[in-house]
């Protein structure tokens, strides 16, 4: 029998890549990275690769800048990564990402690549104003990845929980 209790998580925060503009009659759904896009993802799923960085699951928006970031993941980190796509995830507000990080709280490590505004205003909840300003003054960047820990049980009084571990971007 499974504990489902919650435990502490590694959790890996990825917004996509840069991206191109949508070209006339484009949904934003189908806007592909741009040719920087392609390479800081390749750098940064290297960079990972190189740090030990092998998160159990990757949950991923199905739009196709995301899946473009997360594939050199698969690549260059592990062809067994399990890479799930999840369409909430391009258009879903913050809820939906702690939804997602909750259900997957029998996990060890956990990684999101997704879109702003969301991953921010994410990490702005997780480690409060202050601690996000100071990792990201600028706002959080295309290809940027934070690696956190979150406890077992979050502060009931909706406090800012996790804690900041390390950023990676793409130029490291």
């Amino acid at each position: 029998m499974q504990d489902s209790a919650p435990k502490a998580l590694r959790l890996y925060l990825l917004r996509h890549a840069r991206s191109g503009w949508a070209l006339p009659g484009q949904r934003d759904f189908d806007r592909a990275l741009d040719d920087v896009g392609y390479i800081d993802a390749e750098r940064l799923a290297q960079t990972a690769a190189d740090r030990g960085i092998h998160p159990e699951r990757v949950l991923c928006s199905t739009a196709v800048r995301c899946r473009e970031t997360a594939e050199p993941f698969f690549r260059t980190v592990s062809e067994d990564l399990d890479i799930r796509y999840i369409d909430a995830l391009y258009s879903g507000p913050t809820t939906v990402y702690f939804d997602l990080i909750d259900a997957h709280r029998d996990l060890n490590s956990l990684m999101l690549v997704g879109h702003n505004p969301m991953i921010e205003q994410l990490l702005h909840q997780l480690i409060g104003d202050d601690a996000a300003l100071e990792a990201f003054p600028y706002g959080y960047p295309p290809a940027g990845l934070s690696i956190l820990d979150l406890p077992a049980v979050a502060p009931n009084d909706g406090a800012e929980f996790a804690t900041l571990v390390s950023i990676l971007l793409p130029s490291q």
